[in-house]
């Protein structure tokens, strides 16, 4: 089985591994992509795009009730540092942005120049004005944004999530957005997809929303299927791909 993509928790690889199925996945083949979306989320929220967008369409020219925030002098927090999260410390590097990072498996030599590592969650909030979200989904990530930790952020912060909804906590993320903590939040993926109609982060102002299609660029999609046909092909010529997930179990 050859995974589109990075993230692999929609997969049930036990389930794989007890019928002799490989699993890999395709790492990086789209983690420009998500980067690029996580840039745009972000800048999206900061400088109040969409209300911008939408105000002007319905003929209101009100630009000073649309006054935003720079990027630049700030430090952007990374939760997750592989390809997707290394990706947005480069792309926002002219931005003369600071970048700290949590993630206990990255080698620190793969990291740009301008990343510098914290060991927990909450020194990386604490340390960080706008934190962008990039580390698969597992037990030891989920909800590992909570209410506790938004609140370490500064009032003018932003949350940005690409990887996985069930990382941020949506109930903290709506009540620290009630409480004025954070300036706002650019959502990509949600706890349950699709959000349901009456979700109520549908009906905020301060939160820019798309639909699970940051890793969804006719570039990467060309990449994905490539790496994973690659793959399929690896395992039918009698190898092992490099991303293969479960090979030491299945005693490959």
């Amino acid at each position: 089985m050859a995974k589109h993509g990075a993230g692999v928790d929609n997969i049930d690889i036990p389930a794989a591994t007890r019928n002799g199925v490989l699993v890999a996945n395709t790492p990086g083949a789209n983690a420009r992509s998500v980067a690029e979306h996580a840039v745009a989320l972000l800048l999206a929220v900061k400088r109040r795009v969409p209300q911008a967008h939408d105000a002007t369409r319905a003929g209101e020219w009100r630009r000073h009730d649309f006054r935003g925030h720079e990027q630049s002098g700030r430090t952007l927090g990374l939760l997750g540092a592989g390809n997707a999260g290394r990706d947005v410390a480069r792309l926002l590097s002219g931005f003369d942005v600071s970048v700290c990072a949590l993630d206990p498996y990255v080698d620190p030599a793969a990291l740009p120049e301008n990343v510098s590592l914290v060991d927990t969650v909450d020194a990386l909030f604490e340390a960080a004005d706008d934190v962008s979200v990039h580390a698969p989904l597992t037990d030891e990530t989920r909800h590992a944004v909570g209410r506790d930790q938004l609140a370490a952020l500064p009032g003018d912060g932003v949350v940005v999530n690409t990887a996985r909804g069930g990382i941020v906590d949506e109930a903290a993320l709506r009540a620290a957005l009630d409480a004025g903590d954070l300036l706002g939040a650019g959502i990509d993926v949600y706890e349950s997809e699709p959000p349901a109609a009456d979700d109520p982060l549908l009906a905020r102002d301060d939160v820019v929303l798309t639909q699970h299609n940051a890793g969804v660029t006719a570039e990467a999609l060309r990449a994905m299927s490539r790496e994973a046909a690659a793959v399929v092909r690896t395992v039918y010529e009698g190898g092992v791909p490099e991303t293969a997930l479960n090979a030491d179990a299945l005693g490959r």
